[in-house]
């Protein structure tokens, strides 16, 4: 006689579903933001863009993720995780189109601030709906393995640039915004099922210290992320090595980032948050002691990829965290990963701007060290909680 399905079994195939739906719709928004590097030089000789309206024409899509990324997450408390990120796939697609037949700058900015409120509610409601569907015990593994694939992102989107210069904007953003409306048909078929939106909202949320924990351990990797991304490049050219060299380093650095992550995840979810966290804090603090201190190309491009892949893999934990303890304070998924990409945006813009300025007025060790300081004051304050924690419970 054969054995009645258990629930995980007859889940499995959704969670596969939707963890490779999710996971696609993640690539395709880091591609579309990573995507205008190589096209920003020709949109400057095009249309005669300034440094300045260059830069707002660059910034507009991550100023957008910052505005947009709470209002994201209590839209798809409102109307559905799985609504939420089909609207935001629909408006990617038109905006891409938008973008593509852009023909001033005032057209191009708007199409690409508005790719950014879609990418927010692509990554918040894409998580939470992700939460919704996969069990407790593969949580972090699934998160992981999302978050991999958006790393990966990084990758193909200056190809995706590339072929835009090479063939044309038009063409190439149009197919991928048919591409990006196939995927919101394909949202729209999957089944629906799934844990109930909980009732609760952030400041309930924000009671529980692992969405705290959750979201510092967002920032503080990705404050690492915006200033390797700005002094790194500098110094490699300084000692030496070309564009594609410096492109290399940093394709090289997001490929390892992208295979630690699920690697991180199934670790989490097997052997608690914990250690994947303390094994990311220790690799900032070595990164922020190693980077200043390298004179060659070769080990400075060593230690950036072995320090993405090890501070990088903070995320996943993070990411984790936050889940859970809006699972625990009755708090809804999709705001709590709404805060997770305030979080990540606010690290990369103070990462970026911030640090930028505070090596042009000190020196670039600063704003390593600083971010390395900050690493060990965390671990520090990991024990202490840790250690009152073990103090507080009964003796068995």
């Amino acid at each position: 006689m054969t054995a009645a399905p258990t629930l995980s079994s007859t889940r499995r195939p959704l969670d596969r579903r939707v963890v490779a739906l999710v996971s696609v719709a993640v690539l395709v928004e880091v591609c579309f933001y990573s995507a205008l590097t190589p096209l920003l030089p020709s949109y400057v000789a095009d249309f005669g863009l300034s440094t300045t309206q260059a830069g707002l024409l660059a910034g507009s899509y991550a100023l957008a993720g910052l505005l947009a990324a709470l209002p994201a997450g209590w839209l798809a408390v409102r109307y559905g995780a799985r609504g939420t990120l089909i609207g935001g796939l629909l408006l990617l697609a038109v905006t891409s189109v938008a973008f593509a037949f852009g023909t001033s700058f005032a057209a191009l900015g708007a199409a690409r601030f508005a790719q950014g409120v879609a990418g927010s509610a692509v990554w918040a409601a894409g998580l939470a709906w992700l939460v919704e569907v996969v069990s407790v015990e593969r949580r972090a593994q699934m998160i992981g393995t999302v978050l991999g694939t958006g790393i990966a992102g990084a990758i193909g989107g200056p190809v995706v640039g590339a072929l835009a210069h090479l063939l044309s904007p038009r063409l190439v953003f149009s197919t991928v915004g048919a591409v990006v409306l196939a995927l919101a048909v394909a949202v729209v078929l999957t089944p629906a099922r799934g844990m109930p939106s909980a009732a609760g909202d952030l400041w309930v949320a924000l009671r529980d210290r692992r969405v705290l924990a959750g979201s510092w351990l967002t920032t503080l990797p990705t404050l690492m992320f915006g200033v390797v991304g700005v002094l790194v490049p500098l110094r490699l050219t300084g000692l030496g090595v070309g564009a594609t060299g410096v492109a290399a380093v940093f394709l090289v650095a997001a490929a390892a980032e992208a295979a630690a992550s699920p690697v991180v995840g199934r670790l989490a979810d097997r052997r608690g948050r914990l250690l994947p966290v303390r094994v990311g804090l220790i690799g900032l603090v070595l990164a922020g002691v190693l980077l200043p201190l390298q004179q060659r190309a070769g080990t400075l491009a060593v230690v950036v990829v072995v320090g993405a892949a090890v501070s990088g893999s903070l995320l996943t934990p993070a990411s984790a965290l936050l889940s859970d303890g809006a699972e625990a304070a009755g708090a809804p998924q999709g705001l709590v990963f709404g805060l997770f990409t305030l979080a990540w945006a606010v690290g990369q813009v103070l990462g970026s701007v911030g640090g930028a300025r505070l090596a042009d007025a000190t020196a670039d060790a600063v704003p390593y060290l600083v971010i390395a300081a900050l690493a060990v004051l965390t671990l520090l304050v990991l024990m202490i909680v840790r250690a009152r924690d073990r103090r507080a419970r009964p003796a068995s």
